[in-house]
């Protein structure tokens, strides 16, 4: 995704992280705590560059006004709708990496009872910046900050702000790189499956929020594994599409699978995700906890084929690729590489249960989708809450759409609505 970077920016590759409290965010201590972390970590303030034609995609951490924080803006907001609409032109002012920040903070002071809170944080950031594990570590050292006014907040233990280099031999990394290109060229005997509507709009979302209904049939470990989410999201999409005529050829989707190590913060700058190609026809849908079994199945296989660890090391040889050479290689994507967009990313993490001083009631990301396939469905959980975000591009799906997703999610979930 960062590949456009490098010609005009046409469309926004934005993505947010919205964060609800019980009060207003003073803008001054998240500017501290930005000046702060750029003492000990200057990519929020770098700049993306690539050496032309044939050198590495990379972040640049000097010159070209590099170092100076990124900005903080505070604006006021008196009802839900103008929350949205905030939220909204955050996606869709795009951020050019080459000549600012790729990372921009907007906190809205709302009314005591709007609903979300009186207090939004806003982080809104380039994508390929870092991943929404990533964005959550970064407001994770934020506020670390905030809490700690010492010279030396993390004592002789700093965080690791990026995954170290891959230690094996250039040959080997080489060797898994052909692999995960092998690989890739099999996975579609035709074109994936994906809306026939092509995407030039703006981003558009919608965020919804549930609780779990007690008298849920399903098992709760059941629809707390992505493959079950997969699997819904799945039938969402076979419905939606037949009344497109598309035919039961298999849908094609990227899940990610994220190498952080459990139980520890990891990297939180670039990317620190491999990725999974799952694959499953509309037809598989209509059984979701067989189509579940089976997309486990599938990462079962991939795991024990070495395809997770070989795309892993392919991603860093995409750095030194222009978009057309791979676009070569893999002459199946036909400019709508996947079906759709679909991701976990968990739980909010429970220290960040205050955020500069107010009481984290919600959190939920917006990624970003690019205009084809145009839509991405997105899940998280803080404390009690089930978040529901589905984005897309105008043109791809109608608003009629996007509501039918949501009921077929809810249903099949067993989850009640909240506020």
């Amino acid at each position: 995704m960062a590949l456009h970077s490098t010609g005009k920016v046409v469309s926004s590759s934005n993505a947010v992280l919205v964060v609800q409290c019980d009060g207003a965010i003073d803008p001054e201590r998240v500017s501290r705590s930005l000046d702060r972390l750029l003492r000990f970590c200057p990519w929020p303030a770098a700049r993306l560059r690539r050496p032309f034609p044939w050198g590495k995609l990379h972040w640049a951490a000097n010159g070209g006004g590099a170092r100076r924080r990124p900005p903080v803006r505070r604006r006021a907001v008196a009802t839900a709708e103008e929350l949205h609409q905030a939220i909204d032109a955050e996606l869709n002012t795009a951020i050019d990496p080459r000549r600012e920040p790729p990372l921009r903070v907007l906190v809205l002071d709302g009314a005591p009872d709007l609903v979300g809170g009186a207090g939004v944080l806003v982080l809104t950031w380039f994508h390929p910046l870092m991943d929404p594990r990533g964005a959550q570590n970064l407001l994770h050292h934020l506020v670390h900050l905030d809490r700690h006014a010492s010279e030396a907040p993390w004592g002789d233990a700093v965080p690791v702000f990026v995954r170290g280099a891959d230690p094996r031999p250039f040959k080997e990394r080489g060797r898994l790189a052909r692999k995960s290109l092998e690989y890739m060229r099999t996975l579609p005997r035709v074109q994936p499956v994906s809306s026939r509507k092509g995407g030039a709009g703006r981003v558009r979302f919608r965020q919804v929020s549930f609780t779990e209904r007690a008298s849920a049939a399903k098992p709760w470990r059941n629809t707390q594994e992505i493959w079950w989410r997969v699997a819904v999201v799945g039938k969402a999409m076979r419905r939606l599409w037949e009344q497109q005529s598309v035919p039961d050829v298999p849908f094609l989707l990227p899940i990610a699978v994220d190498l952080r190590p459990k139980g520890d913060l990891g990297p939180t700058f670039g990317n620190t995700l491999a990725f999974h190609f799952a694959r499953f026809k509309p037809s598989d849908a209509a059984d979701v906890p067989r189509l579940a079994s089976a997309l486990r199945a599938q990462l079962a296989d991939a795991v024990r084929g070495g395809h997770i660890e070989a795309n892993d090391a392919a991603m860093d040889f995409l750095q030194y690729r222009p978009l057309a050479m791979v676009r070569r290689a893999l002459r199946w994507t036909g400019g709508e590489t996947f079906s759709f967009n679909c991701a976990d990313v968990t739980d909010f993490p429970a220290a960040l249960d205050r955020c500069f001083g107010r009481r984290v009631v919600n959190a939920f990301h917006v990624p970003a989708v690019p205009p084809r396939p145009g839509i991405g469905v997105f899940f998280n959980r803080c404390a009690a809450r089930s978040n529901l975000v589905v984005a897309w591009i105008e043109g791809v799906v109608t608003d009629n759409d996007v509501t039918r997703i949501v009921e077929t999610v809810r249903e099949e979930m067993g989850w009640i609505e909240t506020s």
